[in-house]
């Protein structure tokens, strides 16, 4: 009597991805993540000694990593980010677009134009300029699949960070009409509203208005915020071919926050 065995592989092995906002909270968990899972890795960002940290983690733990460095507000720094995937790898099957800028928090009226800017630079029109030109490169492979980090703040009223919500919100309208545009070349896109989730960046929230962190606990029917490593979980699957037929959903990952 024989038995078929099956090797158990990675939910990305043999992929190459692409990942921004990669040198800390979600992203440097989807980093190790994506690693562990099979993908090799090209994590772009400013923070590049951080990155360099990481890649020396992963190639330590038997992964393959790149570092490139990337400023989201920078169109020519982003174009090149996704060619340096192209010259490592000849190819980019997934794209994790996680890097984003937090504006100083306060009420519509008082946010200054310097914030309205930078939100509009880095959380929409740096992710625009990545997709298309990840779906340059992925188009040239035969396809791909891309996941957004938008957040809760997308999806309803956000007064407490009204330049980001509503640029995260434009964010989510991207990701629907490039899923509904590509589907056709095989590239699948769609985006992630995380809650309040364990990052830097809540912690400089916190700095900025104390209780903060306690208030969003509260929120969460989970009583917690999420932890990076359960974003980017999320992210793993979408970027799989375990999806092969999702695209175009904008999936919370908020512990239930937002229902």
């Amino acid at each position: 009597m024989t038995t078929d065995r099956t090797t158990p592989t990675g939910l990305l092995a043999g992929k190459v991805v692409f990942i921004t906002g990669a040198s800390r909270g979600i992203g440097a968990a989807a980093g190790r993540l994506f690693a562990r899972e099979g993908a090799s890795v090209v994590l772009a960002s400013r923070g590049v000694e951080a990155l360099d940290r990481l890649v020396a983690e992963i190639r330590h733990s038997g992964g393959v990593a790149d570092a490139v460095a990337c400023d989201l507000a920078d169109r020519d720094a982003v174009r090149a980010a996704v060619d340096r995937v192209g010259d490592l790898h000849g190819r980019l099957d997934g794209a994790f677009n996680n890097g984003a800028a937090i504006q100083h928090p306060g009420p519509l009226d008082s946010t200054s134009d310097e914030d309205v800017e930078e939100q509009f630079a880095v959380n929409f029109r740096g992710h625009w300029t990545a997709m298309v030109a990840e779906a340059a490169l992925m188009r040239a492979g035969g396809g791909g699949a891309i996941v957004n980090t938008s957040s809760i703040g997308s999806r309803r009223a956000n007064p407490a960070l009204p330049a980001y919500g509503a640029m995260k919100r434009a964010l989510n309208s991207l990701t629907e009409t490039a899923a509904v545009t590509w589907a056709p070349e095989g590239i699948r896109v769609n985006g992630l509203t995380p809650g309040g989730t364990a990052t830097e960046m809540i912690d400089a929230w916190e700095a900025a208005s104390p209780g903060i962190k306690a208030q969003i606990d509260a929120s969460s029917p989970m009583g917690r915020m999420s932890r990076p490593e359960e974003v980017a979980e999320a992210a793993c699957w979408l970027l799989s071919d375990r999806a092969s037929a999702v695209t175009g959903a904008i999936v919370p990952v908020d512990g239930g926050a937002g229902a």
